[in-house]
C-alpha cells in the first residue's frame, strides 16, 4: 500500500507553515493559519473516524488543508468534489502538486460515473448503424470511433471535438439498465471497469458527489460495490449534498429510459429468427403509450405533485396505460431471454422499471415506502421524468454513515448561517458533529464594499427587473463593465438582457446563449463584459483579477414555493411545530446567497462591490440573517460612494505600474 508512515496532528503544522516544503518549493504558497487549524482537524477526524464539518471561507486553501493529511494518514480515502471540472482539476492539478512536495508514493485514481466513460459495445453497434446519420452526426462518430483507438482512459473528457451536449454521447456510453457486464463481447477492454479496478486498488479515491451517490445509497452502477471501503471519506463544496441525496435516495423512471428500452429492443431482434414479429407491436405499443402520455403532461406546470397526473383523466389513464404495457413487454423479453445476452439484459431492466412504476405510482399504499415518500414528476419538450423521494433524509444518511464505519469531512465555504451549522447538519443527520469556522484571509474591509440600492420595490412586483437595471447601469459605468448579474428566474434573466441590450458599451454574456464554459472564457477574456447568469452561475465559477469587479443579486434565493418536495416538506415541518419559512427556507436561502456573493472575492488583489437589489434585505426582520452571513464587508446606500470605491481602485492600480523615481 504506502509507502509513508502516518503523520503526527503537529505534523501538518509544520508541512504548511513558513519553514516548510510547500512555502519552499511551491512559488506562489504563502502560509495560512486558517489552512493550519483545518488541516490540524481533518487529521483528527481522520485518526478518530470522526464526523467534521469544517466552513472555510474562500482562500483559506481547504483543498491543500485536507489532502495534506489525507495523503500522510496511512488511510484509504475517498474524496467527492461537487462537479466533474473540480475532480478533474483535483485529480490532475492539485494532487499531483501536494504529492510531489510530501513525497508520497502512493496509489491514486479517478473514477466518474460510467456516462463519462466510451463504452465499445455501444460504439460498436452504433458504427453498425451509422449509415443513417446525417453528415454532421456522421463526422462525430468518425471523430469518436479514432479517438476510441488511441484512448487509455475512455473518459469523453480527453475529446472535446465532440460537443458534451450531442446525441451521439449517450449512444456510445453505457447506463446501468443497458450494460451487459461481464457478457460484453468487450469485458476485457471496458473503460469502465478498467477505472474501478484502478479505483479499487487505489490509496486515494477522487469521485464526485452524483458518482459517491450513485453508489453509496442504490449501488445501481451493476458490478456491486464499485468504491472501496474507505476509512474517510472527504466531501468537498459539502453544501451541495443535501439535494444530491435527495437525488439518489429517490426512485425515478422517465420517458428517455422507456423510448431506449423499446429502441434497444428493437436493435436486439436482428439476426433472431421470430423476435420482430413477437416484439413489434408491444414495442410500437409502448412508444405510442409515451407519447400520448407526454402529450397529456404538457398541459400541466412543468413540476408538481403526483395527484396532478391522477386528478386528470387523460393522465390517470396514460399512467394506467403505460404500466399495463410495460408489463406486457417485460413478459415478453422474459420469453427470449435466453436467445441473447442482449435480450436478458433488456428483461432485467423491464423488470427494474416494472418495479419503479409500481412504487411510483403506488395505487394501492401497497408499494414501500409510499407513506414516507413525495411523488412528484418533471416534464420538458422532449419527456418526462417521474419520481418517489424520500421526505426526511436524516435517517438512511444516518445509516449510511454507520454501515461505512469511516471519518465523514464535510468542507464548503458555504455551511453555516450567521454561524450556526444547524440546518446543515439536521438535513443530514449528523448528530453533534465536530464544527470548525474559518474565516477568510481577504481584507474584505478594505477590497469590498456592498452597495444596497434605496428605493427599490418589492421583489415581487412587475416592474422589479427594470428598476434592478436602472439602479445597476451607474454601478456598471463605474466599473467599466466587469460584472455578473446573477438572477433567481430565467425570465428575469431574459428581461434583463432585453433592457440592457445597446445600453453599454461591453458586450454582454447571456446564460442559454452558448455553452457555459465557453460564456466564461470568453467573458473573462473581454476583460470587461457584463455576464448575466441564472442558478448554474451562483456557484462554482472563479474569475479572479479585474475581469470580474461587480457582483449585483437580483433577489433572495428562495427556493420556488410551488416544489412539490419542498411543499411535502413544509407540511411535516409543520406537523412538529417548525415555522417552514424561518426553520427552512431562509436558512437554505441565505447558503445560496453566500454562494453567489462568493464570486465576487476570490484572491488578495481582487477588489469589488455586491450589489443586492433585494429590500427585504433591510425591510425584513429575517434580512439580518442574510447580512450577517456575508463576508465583513462595508455596506451604503449611496451610489456616490460606489463611485468613489472604483476611482479609488483605478488610482491604486494605475499608482501601482508607474516607474519608481529617484
Amino acid at each position: 500500500m504506502m509507502d509513508i508512515e502516518p503523520c503526527d496532528i503537529d505534523d501538518t503544522d509544520a508541512l504548511l507553515g513558513p519553514e516548510g516544503p510547500f512555502a519552499r518549493e511551491l512559488p506562489n504558497f504563502a502560509p495560512r493559519a486558517a489552512q493550519q487549524a483545518m488541516a490540524r482537524a481533518v487529521a483528527q477526524a481522520i485518526a478518530q473516524r470522526e464526523t467534521l464539518v469544517a466552513e472555510a471561507g474562500t482562500g483559506t486553501g481547504k483543498t491543500y488543508a485536507y489532502l495534506v493529511p489525507a495523503l500522510l494518514s496511512g488511510e484509504r480515502v475517498i474524496i467527492s468534489t461537487g462537479t466533474k471540472a473540480l475532480q478533474d482539476q483535483l485529480y490532475f492539478r492539485d494532487l499531483p502538486k501536494v504529492r510531489s512536495v510530501l513525497g508520497a508514493r502512493l496509489k491514486t485514481a479517478l473514477l466518474k460515473g460510467r456516462a463519462n466513460y466510451l463504452c465499445l459495445y455501444r460504439l460498436d453497434q452504433t458504427v453498425r448503424e451509422g449509415v443513417s446519420f446525417e453528415p454532421a452526426l456522421a463526422g462525430q462518430l468518425a471523430t469518436i470511433r479514432a479517438w476510441s483507438v488511441r484512448t487509455r482512459r475512455g473518459d469523453r473528457m480527453e475529446l472535446a471535438e465532440v460537443p458534451e451536449e450531442s446525441p451521439l454521447w449517450p449512444r456510445v456510453t453505457s447506463t446501468p439498465e443497458n450494460c451487459l457486464g461481464v457478457e460484453c463481447p468487450f469485458f476485457d477492454d471496458c473503460h469502465v471497469v478498467k477505472a474501478r479496478r484502478e479505483a479499487l486498488e487505489a490509496d486515494i479515491v477522487v469521485v464526485n458527489h452524483h458518482l459517491l451517490f450513485a453508489d453509496l445509497a442504490l449501488k445501481q452502477e451493476g458490478f456491486g460495490e464499485i468504491l472501496p471501503g474507505a476509512s474517510a471519506f472527504i466531501l468537498d463544496e459539502a453544501h451541495q449534498i443535501p439535494e444530491l441525496a435527495g437525488q439518489f435516495f429517490s426512485q425515478s423512471i422517465s420517458a428517455r429510459q422507456l423510448t431506449e428500452l423499446a429502441q434497444d429492443a428493437l436493435t436486439e431482434c436482428s439476426g433472431i429468427t421470430g423476435a420482430i414479429g413477437l416484439l413489434l407491436e408491444p414495442v410500437e405499443a409502448l412508444q405510442e403509450a409515451i407519447r400520448r402520455l407526454h402529450l397529456a403532461i404538457d398541459g400541466l406546470p412543468q413540476r408538481g405533485a403526483f395527484q396532478l397526473l391522477q386528478q386528470r383523466s387523460a393522465t390517470s389513464d396514460g399512467l394506467h396505460r403505460l404500466g399495463e404495457l410495460l408489463a406486457v413487454l417485460a413478459d415478453l423479453l422474459e420469453s427470449q431471454a435466453e436467445r441473447s445476452r442482449g435480450f436478458a439484459n433488456l428483461h432485467e431492466r423491464a423488470q427494474l422499471f416494472v418495479a419503479r412504476l409500481d412504487r411510483i405510482l403506488d395505487q394501492d399504499g401497497d408499494a414501500a415506502p409510499g407513506a414516507h415518500d413525495v411523488r412528484w414528476y418533471e416534464h420538458y419538450p422532449r419527456g418526462f421524468v417521474l419520481y418517489a423521494t424520500p421526505l426526511d433524509l436524516a435517517a438512511p444518511m444516518r445509516d449510511l454513515r454507520e454501515r461505512t464505519q469511516a471519518a465523514w469531512i464535510h468542507t464548503s465555504a458555504t455551511l453555516s448561517v450567521a454561524g450556526d451549522f444547524g440546518h446543515f447538519s439536521r438535513q443530514l443527520g449528523l448528530d453533534n458533529p465536530r464544527t470548525l469556522s474559518l474565516e477568510s484571509p481577504f481584507d474584505y474591509a478594505r477590497q469590498a464594499l456592498c452597495f444596497l440600492p434605496p428605493r427599490l420595490p418589492d421583489p415581487g412586483s412587475r416592474e422589479h427587473t427594470e428598476r434592478v437595471i436602472e439602479a445597476v447601469l451607474p454601478v456598471l459605468h463605474a466599473s467599466r463593465g466587469r460584472a455578473f448579474l446573477l438572477f433567481t428566474s430565467h425570465r428575469a434573466l431574459r428581461r434583463a438582457a432585453e433592457l440592457l441590450q445597446g445600453k453599454v458599451p461591453w458586450p454582454l454574456f447571456v446564460q442559454g446563449t452558448a455553452p457555459r464554459p465557453r460564456l466564461l472564457e470568453e467573458f473573462r477574456a473581454s476583460g470587461h463584459g457584463v455576464l448575466l447568469g441564472a442558478a448554474s452561475f451562483w456557484e462554482g465559477v472563479d474569475v479572479v483579477g479585474e475581469a470580474l469587479s461587480v457582483v449585483v443579486v437580483d433577489k433572495l434565493p428562495f427556493a420556488a414555493p410551488d416544489d412539490p418536495v419542498l411543499m411535502a416538506r413544509f407540511d411535516a415541518l409543520q406537523q412538529v411545530g417548525v415555522n417552514p419559512f424561518m426553520g427552512w427556507q431562509v436558512p437554505s436561502a441565505v447558503i445560496a446567497l453566500k454562494q453567489g456573493a462568493g464570486r465576487l472575492i476570490r484572491d488578495v488583489h481582487d477588489r469589488g462591490v455586491l450589489v443586492l437589489c433585494d429590500p427585504r434585505i433591510t425591510g425584513k426582520g429575517y434580512g439580518k440573517l442574510f447580512l450577517a452571513s456575508l463576508p465583513p464587508m462595508p455596506r451604503t446606500r449611496e451610489l456616490a460612494e460606489v463611485q468613489a470605491f472604483f476611482e479609488a481602485a483605478s488610482e491604486s492600480a494605475a499608482a501601482t505600474m508607474m516607474p519608481l523615481v529617484e
